[in-house]
């Protein structure tokens, strides 16, 4: 009797992982696998696989079966999909999916006209910077800054590399005992406690409470010649005029160029210089709409470098210096999602394994972001002249 084999019947689970093998057939480089409950296994690419990404439920299949950036990360951040392997390559996926939110970008354009820019800038910088200081101290390093360091050898400690860039903000500033320096978005006291320590007498100015409080604090507990006020930048007003202006990691949450120079102009002396850092895209208020819902709501942008030194050519201002730390900020962005990981049972034990998630999105996909060029970062410092130019 001869014997004929039967082919096993082909299910939905398997129609729907084979159009994504054929989307993505010429699209992925990295090799993974996907691993459906119940044992079924598909593999994609060349070579071993580098990621395995587990699929525990009909959720978690749809969002992969369509193949759309922000499903997928909603459905990881709920637990429908989980990752194992190399975190870096799998957000490195991101390139072959879709991302095709129009009225997230269209309401993210006219929510600072329709609510206000400054009640929008409130709105977005709680819903980020709002949580728990401790949570965002899990995986910062001691200087508690935000933004990216500077690193020279790419094996060493991010500590160093941040209060390498610090030491360059000062500097770069001229920055000497008893001068006058407005810490824009003072963050976790990173540059307040670095100058304050030195003698640089410091105001900074937040409209985060977590912030507040905390930079209080830090001031009350060091003694730092330093005050903090919970004040908008582009609303603030002061009697004398500062020595330099520091404005790190904020850059994003001040897309209106014009405004933030002519604010600079108004508060710096003759002769006082601005140092500033921003994480940067080449077309103003185009990110992920992941990051837009997610992470940074509302009015944030990353930094444009050629529509800010376009809006600084009309200005009296002078630049002075730009530096690219793309990959600095690669590295910084990795060592902060290996922190964030190695402190994984402490956040989901004190806030939530869906916050953990959010963040090791968040913080492994700006790193691939940085490492792949899709990404910039800039440092860069600025000066007022000590006398109009005669015309």
């Amino acid at each position: 009797m001869r014997d004929i084999s039967v082919p096993a019947p082909v299910t939905i689970y398997d129609r729907i992982l084979q159009r994504i093998q054929r989307q993505l057939a010429d699209r992925v480089k990295t090799p993974f696998e996907i691993r459906l409950w119940g044992g079924r296994v598909y593999r994609f690419g060349q070579g071993e696989p580098a990621v395995d990404i587990l699929v525990h439920d009909r959720q978690g299949l749809a969002a992969l079966g369509r193949l759309d950036e922000l499903g997928i990360c909603e459905a990881y951040m709920a637990g429908s999909l989980d990752v194992v392997g190399d975190m870096l390559r799998f957000v490195g996926l991101r390139g072959a999916l879709s991302d095709r939110h129009p009225l997230d970008y269209l309401w993210r354009r006219l929510a600072p006209w329709v609510i206000g820019r400054f009640t929008t800038n409130r709105q977005a910088i709680a819903t980020h910077y709002e949580f728990d200081n401790d949570f965002y101290l899990e995986f910062l390093d001691p200087t508690r800054c935000y933004s990216q360091a500077v690193y020279e050898r790419d094996d060493e400690p991010l500590e160093t590399a941040q209060v390498r860039k610090l030491d360059f903000a000062i500097d770069a500033c001229g920055l000497k005992p008893g001068d006058r320096v407005l810490d824009v978005g003072g963050g976790w006291g990173s540059f307040t406690e670095h100058a304050g320590r030195r003698g640089i007498q410091v105001t900074a100015l937040t409209i985060s409470h977590q912030s507040e409080q905390f930079l209080r604090d830090l001031v009350e507990r060091i003694q730092l010649p330093a005050r903090v006020l919970n004040q908008d930048f582009l609303m603030y007003n002061s009697p004398e005029p500062f020595d330099a202006i520091v404005i790190l990691g904020v850059m994003e949450h001040l897309p209106d160029y014009p405004a933030v120079l002519k604010r600079l102009q108004h508060l710096l002396k003759p002769g006082g210089r601005v140092y500033l850092d921003a994480s940067a895209f080449r077309e103003k208020y185009v990110k992920p709409t992941f990051v837009s819902r997610y992470i940074f709501p509302g009015d944030h942008s990353y930094f444009c470098l050629h529509d800010f030194l376009a809006a600084v050519a009309k200005t009296p201002l002078d630049v002075l210096a730009v530096y690219n730390d793309r990959h600095s900020y690669y590295l910084t962005c990795k060592a902060w999602a290996e922190n964030l990981e190695a402190a994984r049972d402490e956040i989901v034990c004190r806030w939530s394994e869906a916050l953990y998630r959010r963040f090791r999105l968040y913080l492994w996909g700006s790193a691939f972001a940085f490492l792949n060029r899709g990404m910039e970062a800039y440092r860069v410092v600025l000066e007022r002249p000590r006398e109009a130019a005669a015309h």
